[in-house]
């Protein structure tokens, strides 16, 4: 089963929308320190219950790209739009996103295309 831990940058809504879906999906909100959940301990939990990173935060993907973790990354990168915005785009490309993310351990969400890395 695929499962997901949405970053605090984010909203909660992508979560719900996820499990909404019939993904296992968690938000920063979920876990004890919520939004104030570093991101050490993100990528701890990632690992620890193989979930994949959903983030907008670029410190994520730069750990990505050094350490290899967290092992699964969704790096959102449409700049400052409004969740409903974003959430079009979740609900529009989640079966390209869902397959791109089984095959591959980082995918970039933009305002106008999703790209496998």
């Amino acid at each position: 089963m695929i499962k997901f831990i949405v970053d605090a940058q984010l909203p909660k809504r992508i979560a719900d929308f996820l499990i909404d879906n019939g993904y296992d999906s968690i938000h920063t909100l979920d876990l004890e320190n919520k939004n104030r959940t570093k991101d050490k301990e993100i990528i701890e939990n990632s690992i620890q219950e193989n979930r994949i990173v959903i983030a907008k935060d670029y410190d994520f993907l730069e750990s990505f790209i050094l350490k290899e973790e967290p092992q699964k990354l969704i790096i959102v990168k449409t700049g400052n739009i409004s969740n409903n915005e974003l959430m079009k785009l979740f609900s529009t490309y989640l079966d390209t996103i869902i397959k791109m993310i089984t095959g591959s351990n980082l995918v970039e969400i933009h305002k106008d295309k999703i790209i496998e890395q």
